[in-house]
């Protein structure tokens, strides 16, 4: 399919990736009709002023049907999440999101929508396989049997398989991307929810500007990761659902890095060095986490290949100009 022929629906368009995916659409000349989101509009990350904005919380049922009202492709990127911080002070409200999507999915089958995308995420994975740093890249497969992370990971693997089934039984093109930690600019930086690549950005540019040349890393700085840039989401995001692709898939830059490596590259950007303490009792998540891209590559023939350096570069400036900006003149 090519959404050039479909009117598109975005859930969750006032968040970091909808937001992103809303703007590009538009740019390729994509009809996207309607932009939703629970947040107030003053609050969404980046607003769409030519598209119907609409505030609605999708975890009641008739929001879902407006939502999708005059739709013929779904995006749903909608779900209370954040941070592993977040993640783990709040599993019931990461498992209440299950209701979102079940309501859509029935909404987009009733309202004869052909194309469903769902974010799903690497927090499906078994965790027996990501106990090491040194974690061998996960495949697909490598979901089940089933581990995920408690709360957030077991909403998006129960999700995955309600998407699957509706495939089967209602003909709903259902694509899953599993993304695997998205970073970049108009992203959340601060207050709880962000993720590692903007907390360490916003640690070392609080440390440069108060001349405090000290930083407290969550966990001991071993564990490992891999980001992907935002661009490569919204850019991957388009092709799965355009594709043929009938099962989950990992969507994420196979570039590992220890957290600590993380760190050192903010470093650089800042040119300082930082005392480091390590808070062993913070959240961390897994020990190891990668991505195999090798499914994607045989489907699509391409990967997320923006470089961690060049990302960060760009969400590290983004970030600061946001915090001069939040300076009191």
């Amino acid at each position: 399919m090519n959404l050039k022929d479909h009117k598109v629906a975005v859930c969750g368009a006032g968040g970091f990736i909808g937001g992103h995916i809303v703007g590009e659409l538009m740019k390729s000349g994509v009809n996207v009709i309607r932009a939703i989101d629970v947040k107030p509009l003053d609050e969404w990350y980046q607003v769409h002023t030519s598209v119907e904005n609409v505030e609605a919380d999708l975890k009641d049922a008739e929001n879902c049907d407006l939502a999708v009202r005059g739709a013929t492709a779904v995006f749903n990127l909608a779900a209370d999440m954040g941070g592993m911080g977040f993640i783990e002070a709040n599993r019931a409200l990461c498992m209440l999101s299950v209701l979102i999507n079940t309501h859509l999915l029935l909404s987009s089958q009733q309202a004869g929508v052909s194309h469903f995308f769902f974010s799903s995420s690497a927090c499906v994975y078994n965790a027996d396989k990501q106990r090491t740093p040194d974690v061998i890249p996960l495949k697909e497969s490598d979901a089940y049997p089933a581990l995920a992370e408690d709360g957030y990971g077991w909403e998006k693997l129960f999700s995955e398989r309600m998407c699957r089934h509706f495939e089967e039984d209602f003909g709903l093109q259902c694509r899953v991307a599993r993304y695997h930690n998205v970073y970049g600019p108009n992203g959340t930086w601060a207050g709880g929810r962000e993720k590692a690549p903007a907390a360490i950005c916003r640690k070392v540019l609080e440390a440069k500007h108060s001349g405090r040349h000290e930083i407290e890393i969550w966990g001991d700085g071993h564990q490992t990761r891999s980001f992907m840039y935002i661009d490569d989401c919204v850019k991957g995001s388009r092709m799965i659902i355009e594709s043929d692709i009938h099962e989950p898939i990992n969507l994420g830059s196979s570039e590992l890095i220890t957290i600590n490596q993380l760190v050192d590259i903010a470093e650089s950007f800042a040119g300082i060095k930082l005392k480091r303490s390590y808070n062993l009792s913070a959240p961390k998540g897994v020990n190891g986490r990668n991505s195999d891209n090798a499914l994607i590559l045989d489907y699509l023939k391409w990967e997320p290949s923006t470089s961690l350096r060049q990302g960060l570069r760009k969400t590290y400036d983004w970030i600061e100009q946001q915090m001069l900006v939040a300076v009191p003149a």
